[in-house]
């Protein structure tokens, strides 16, 4: 009987933490299936040819609109170096399709604080600055020629078909127009369907994570580990082992923020908190796709950046919000087994459920059921079946 309200336990915390992050989760895919249903992706490579601060800001735009689970985002990085993208820019791109994007703001805004989103908001451009400065310094000449000639092979790695898919509004004419017309609704659908598809494992996964850490792991060992009660010495530890919590997590994307929600609550710093929420993209799983794409001399580059960039920037994050005043005072994000009542949540989540229905039909009733079958599949499957 231990074990097995044990389980019930963190099954139930769970399922309140999944309940919680419904309806942000609906909006913010729906938003993201909008802004990509007019954001075409064709030539998008040549917009970023180097390093410079106009292609990293492409870059950063464009990841953004592009809303990618982060297999899917790595996929579509290598698939731009391909088509003359510079790495520097292609990293830039894959940050921002997963960190910066609408649905993870609001999600911490409402599991764990709105001073979370404006920190992820702040520290993702921050983060990629810092990996474009670290990567003109230590990634160039062999090491680049050989990662190009790597990526060139075409090797499959995870989530390469949604990646390959260009389901946006072929038409001309302004946003709104596009948008409001029958291929902008469709192209909507299939975008907020497909996207739902590619992350569906990974926020059960991390809400199943989030739910065996609040119901098994006591308080009191997280505040020992992560050194509560200690401020400077908290302050320190936080964003040096934030992204090593997140890489043996095998969580990514949108599913690490419950965990992120139980790490807060368990002492973790509020720099901490960022750096662990920005090493999505270095989960042991996606290493060993950065392996395969680049070889391993630019997986241990890639890994190096990216960890140095995350450190830096939570240490900057904590100083930064500590002296502004918006660091948190109370840790008290909705990762507990708070139920299922008649509130503000229920009846939002009814309404988002209601229009992901209306979404998901016009999905399938316009042709959408066979492209999940492609969505793990090689880039070429997909030339003309992922296209609205």
């Amino acid at each position: 009987m231990g074990v097995l309200n044990a389980l019930v336990d963190a099954l139930a915390a769970a399922g309140s933490m999944g309940w919680h992050i419904l309806w942000p989760l609906i909006l913010g895919f729906a938003l993201s299936g909008a802004i990509q249903a007019v954001a075409r992706k064709e030539e998008v490579g040549r917009l970023m040819p180097d390093d410079s601060p106009r292609s990293l800001a492409v870059a950063t735009g464009l990841g953004a609109a592009s809303s990618s689970c982060s297999y899917a985002a790595v996929a579509l990085a290598r698939s731009l170096i391909r088509k003359g993208a510079s790495f520097t820019s292609a990293m830039a791109f894959q940050i921002a399709a997963t960190n910066l994007v609408l649905e993870m703001g609001i999600v911490l805004a409402l599991l764990i604080d709105w001073r979370f989103t404006l920190a992820e908001f702040v520290g993702g451009p921050m983060m990629i600055l810092l990996v474009a400065l670290i990567f003109r310094r230590w990634v160039h000449g062999r090491v680049v020629a050989a990662a190009r000639e790597q990526a060139d092979r075409g090797l499959a790695g995870s989530m390469e078909g949604h990646a390959a898919m260009d389901m946006s509004v072929q038409g001309q004419g302004p946003f709104w127009r596009r948008l409001a017309s029958p291929g902008g609704f469709t192209s909507t659908a299939h975008y907020f369907v497909m996207d739902w598809a590619a992350v569906w494992r990974d926020v059960v996964g991390g809400l199943l994570v989030a739910g065996a850490f609040a119901a098994w792991v006591p308080d009191s060992w997280l505040q020992a580990f992560f050194l509560d009660g200690h401020p400077t010495a908290q302050a320190i530890w936080g964003p040096l082992v934030g992204p090593l919590v997140a890489m043996v997590s095998f969580v990514c994307s949108v599913g690490n923020i419950p965990l992120a929600g139980v790490l807060w609550n368990g002492g973790i710093s509020f720099g901490g908190v960022v750096s662990f929420l920005f090493a999505d993209l270095l989960i042991i799983p996606i290493l060993l796709i950065y392996r395969k794409y680049y070889g391993t001399a630019m997986m241990l580059r890639i890994l190096g950046a990216f960890y140095a960039a995350m450190v830096v920037t939570g240490y900057v994050i904590e100083i930064v919000f500590g002296r502004l005043g918006l660091v948190p005072d109370e840790r008290d994000a909705q990762v507990g087994d708070t139920g299922i009542t008649w509130n503000y949540t229920t009846w939002l989540n009814i309404v988002f459920l209601a229009l992901a229905a209306v979404l998901l039909l016009r999905f399938v009733r316009t042709g959408g059921v066979p492209m999940l079958r492609q969505m793990g599949g090689e880039p070429a499957q997909v030339d003309q079946g992922g296209r609205a």
